[in-house]
């Protein structure tokens, strides 16, 4: 029995095995080059010199990363105003994002990072099993490419609002 409980708790532990630590606040963001959406490659220094949210989601069309994308688009007008760009990232497909946006009228990116390597770099990857998704992570980049701000775990309800405030306190 006890040979059992201590396989399990082993297995267990090596399905939610932590990836590398997501980057520190005055790190420079780790540079990367995803699909997007509409089959464009983006690159994380292409928005040098703007606020980014790069965020990290779980799944398309489930319940709270749609209401966490809705959100976003909806103060996408406050984000413009503030100079900075929505950016998100899950292990969904290109074509799975397209249709995600298409349905849920997003007009910001949504990165493909099917092969995990930019999840896992962010510290954002979830392992359940066989099932590797991106967590609900964002990092708040500044204009310069540095980590300025590090959510882990999000509520997606709230946290465009969150995201806002930090953007105006960080810009003073």
């Amino acid at each position: 029995m006890k040979t059992k409980l201590a396989s399990a708790f082993l297995f267990a532990a090596l399905a939610f095995a932590a990836d590398p630590a997501p980057p520190a606040v005055g790190q420079p963001a780790p540079d990367f080059t995803l699909p997007s959406q509409d089959g464009s490659k983006i690159s994380l220094h292409d928005f040098r010199g703007k606020w980014v949210v790069l965020y990290f989601y779980p799944k398309d069309g489930t319940s709270g990363c749609t209401i966490e994308a809705h959100n976003f688009q909806r103060d996408q007008a406050k984000y413009d105003q503030k100079h900075a760009v929505i950016v998100g990232v899950s292990v969904d497909t290109a074509d799975s994002h397209k249709d995600f946006c298409a349905k849920q009228g997003l007009t910001f990116k949504l990165l493909a990072d099917t092969g995990t390597t930019v999840s896992r770099q962010y510290g954002s990857l979830t392992n359940l099993l066989l099932v590797k998704l991106s967590s609900r992570n964002t990092f708040l980049i500044n204009p310069e490419g540095r980590v300025a701000k590090v959510w882990l775990g999000v509520s997606p309800s709230k946290h465009s609002a969150e995201v806002l405030d930090a953007i105006s306190q960080l810009a003073k």
